[in-house]
């Protein structure tokens, strides 16, 4: 009986014939009175597993997100499926703030979105305790623990709802969480032996893509015109300077731009996510201040210029590609300085040992992930305790590099950095085994050193790479963080003796297209014109709303029109993402538009 009506619930609020993954579970479980852990991939679904609940049951599911932003894509995208719910933040007015608090004490909504900050402040506290309280959402749980990829404070302290709220079911939620994460959230949410639902973190329909930095505006620029012309995308980058050069010298090879960072003013900030939400074929160039607020479908790549500090980071940052599932690629560049720079960040924080010492291995093997020569999706999820096949779509399957054993090479860098004393860095290491002619080589002596030139036949690039290696590798380490000097490891005798092998990559830009079939192509330009009408609807439409266009529908739902040509309101609800609310608001024109793509069709083919 329950399960039928939480179906019933799913397709008509939110026009889906079919729970994914784990969500039926999931819910299930909340109903039932249990704490619950969900582990979901982006894009998954996450907040299905709480917002058919929050419509199931009596009372109010409070909902604790971590950016103003998200929370008010997600109360649009609610009412516009015909569901109540409000927000209670920051960002409103004290009249729009008691609006709202009206309407949660008259129970005119089901969900209730907050944030950690404002959820543990005394007044917003004791005004929800005194309401029924069904179920507690935690979304981004990762940020609940310590050893969370995106540590946040307040969110430690959500296990004092436990105190306010002790029969409450709590739910959390995030896409990334290893063992021992999972672990650490149950312990910090206090939950109560919670039922734990880890679903596939496999996205099949993204493509991995790693190379070598070289010139990373060129490479940049050649990936999105090459693959990604037409497409919405994200890249990454690690500073705010970087952020802002980056996206002005996009602009100005002809891309459409914006940045986006922390020291943006909140008024800035707002601006540019409305422009990536709203706009076609744009460019959001970013710190990892933008992300979490993202719930737009359409991206198609997301690209990091900085290597991500654990997979962890680089799984939650490129899920933002592809959620409507559809392909899109995620591609990287890095170099031995992205490996310097970020250890260095570690190694100078006020963190203690024990969380260097995580956070060490979660950087090794990120870095694992870029060196590797097997397939990047069998390594990633591999980090995720889960087994899997070569995939076949990503680099090192689609192109795989050859591989030899680099030992001579290795064992040249070290007896370089040896004999040198171990107190310069990688720079001047590569010099000294290149044979340059610098000052500061000749004042120094090293010119006379056996070692000089050894490798003078080779590039500045190779060596980088040997470097990054037998660092990734725990051969050598850096002794002086100011100076960022390299010394050897007692791991390192074995290599200068030869009794182990050092093996290689070929190296290679990396920039692969999946092969499609020529049926693919076609069935991709089939009723492309009435596709193409039917964004326009929706562009028109979601202005004159002022919401983004995916909130009206997203393209996943418009191929489907394309696909169904539904010519009635009955045929428009089968639609994937029509539900009985976006079909009274919006069917008639969709359906009018598809009805005229279709009389002129079969005049055509009179």
């Amino acid at each position: 009986m329950r399960d039928a009506q939480l179906q019933e619930i799913l397709k008509q609020t939110f026009g889906h014939s079919d729970f994914r993954f784990d969500q039926r579970e999931i819910i299930n479980s909340i109903l039932d009175g249990k704490d619950t852990l969900a582990i979901m991939p982006t894009g998954g679904g996450k907040s299905v597993c709480y917002q058919v609940p929050a419509l199931f049951s009596d009372g109010i599911t409070l909902v604790v997100s971590p950016l103003i932003s998200l929370m008010h894509d997600q109360v649009i995208n609610l009412q516009e499926n015909g569901v109540e719910a409000v927000y209670l933040n920051s960002s409103q007015s004290a009249q729009a703030k008691r609006l709202a608090e009206e309407k949660i004490v008259n129970k005119e909504v089901k969900l209730v979105y907050v944030s950690p900050e404002g959820l543990l402040s005394g007044y917003l506290g004791n005004f929800l305790k005194g309401l029924n309280v069904s179920l507690i959402a935690i979304d981004e749980a990762h940020c609940v623990s310590q050893w969370g990829h995106e540590f946040r404070k307040d969110y430690t302290r959500l296990g004092e709802l436990k105190d306010i709220f002790p029969e409450v079911p709590i739910l959390a939620l995030t896409a990334t969480a290893d063992s021992r994460t999972r672990s650490d959230i149950a312990y910090q949410l206090r939950m109560n032996s919670p039922e734990i639902f880890v679903s596939s973190f496999d996205r099949p329909n993204i493509k991995y893509n790693i190379c070598e930095r070289k010139n990373e505006l060129l490479q940049l620029d050649r990936f999105i015109k090459e693959h990604h012309a037409k497409d919405t995308g994200i890249v990454y980058c690690l500073s705010r300077k970087k952020v802002e050069r980056i996206a002005k010298e996009l602009a100005d090879l002809g891309h459409k731009t914006v940045a986006y960072h922390a020291g943006l003013s909140p008024e800035e900030r707002e601006r540019e996510q409305e422009a990536f939400n709203k706009e076609e074929k744009i460019i959001v160039v970013a710190t990892i201040a933008f992300g979490m607020g993202i719930d737009r479908p359409d991206v198609r790549f997301v690209a990091h210029l900085d290597l991500p500090k654990s997979i962890e980071s680089y799984y939650q940052e490129t899920g933002r590609a592809g959620r409507d599932g559809k392909p899109s690629t995620a591609w990287m560049i890095y170099g031995l300085q992205d490996v310097i720079k970020l250890t260095q960040m570690l190694e100078t924080t006020d963190a203690n040992e024990s969380y260097k010492k995580v956070a060490r291995h979660k950087l090794d093997s990120m870095l694992s992930l870029c060196e590797t020569g097997q397939c990047r999706r069998k390594t990633l999820l591999s980090y995720f305790e889960e087994e899997s096949q070569d995939c076949q779509n990503c680099d090192s399957c689609l192109n795989p590099g050859e591989t030899f054993d680099g030992m001579i090479d290795a064992q040249k860098v070290l007896s370089v950095i040896f004999k040198t004393g171990q107190i310069f860095g990688a720079g001047y290491i590569v010099d000294v085994l290149r044979k340059s002619k610098n000052a500061k080589i000749l004042d120094r002596g090293h010119d006379k050193l056996s070692v000089f030139g050894i490798g003078a036949e080779k590039s500045k690039n190779h060596w980088n790479v040997v470097l990054r290696q037998l660092l990734n590798l725990n051969y050598i380490y850096i002794k002086n963080w100011e100076y960022r000097s390299l010394g050897l490891t007692a791991k390192s005798a074995e290599l200068l003796k030869g009794q182990v092998p050092f093996i290689m990559r070929e190296t290679k830009e990396n920039l692969i297209v999946a092969k499609r079939s020529a049926k693919t192509i076609e069935a991709n330009h089939d009723r492309l014109d009435l596709f193409n009408q039917l964004r326009e609807l929706r562009r028109e439409l979601a202005e004159e709303k002022k919401v983004p266009p995916y909130v009206i529908f997203g393209d996943k739902s418009l191929h489907d029109m394309c696909q169904l040509l539904p010519r009635n309101t009955d045929e428009f609800l089968l639609v994937n993402g029509v539900g009985e609310s976006k079909c009274t608001n919006y069917g008639e024109a969709f359906l009018k538009t598809i009805h005229q793509y279709s009389q002129t069709s079969s005049q055509n083919i009179l």
